[in-house]
């Protein structure tokens, strides 16, 4: 399996990202769209390491897999159910278990770089 080595992953040309589409529980407008690169994907899809981009807008976030990463550029506004309020932007390491619930507003287009894991 090849390393995956980026000179600069803050300023890839979006053009070369995977179109994944709208998010999936949108909070009204705007509808935030995502998009992607994958570098390494287990086989039966529990890990996963990638690059990962989207636009403003808020949805109903569910995390099904511990996450961990590191934000390139962008902001966001996560707030936990239990009224919990965390902003990311450029510049900050983050991780979510699996299991966290809350709703996500990315106020400026973000974009990570990305490993997920669901443990046994």
């Amino acid at each position: 399996m090849p390393a995956h080595i980026l000179e600069n992953a803050a300023t890839l040309d979006p053009a070369t990202f995977t179109d994944w589409g709208t998010v999936s529980k949108p909070i009204g407008e705007p509808i935030s769209k995502q998009s992607g690169l994958i570098f390494f994907q287990n086989d039966d899809k529990t890990s996963e390491m990638g690059l990962w981009q989207c636009t403003p807008g808020t949805w109903r976030c569910e995390v099904s897999k511990d996450e961990f990463f590191y934000v390139l550029d962008g902001n966001a506004v996560y707030t936990e159910d239990d009224g919990t309020v965390t902003e990311i932007s450029a510049g900050m390491t983050c991780a979510f278990p699996a299991g966290w619930k809350g709703d996500c507003t990315v106020v400026q287009t973000i974009r990570k770089g990305y490993m997920v894991r669901e443990w046994p």
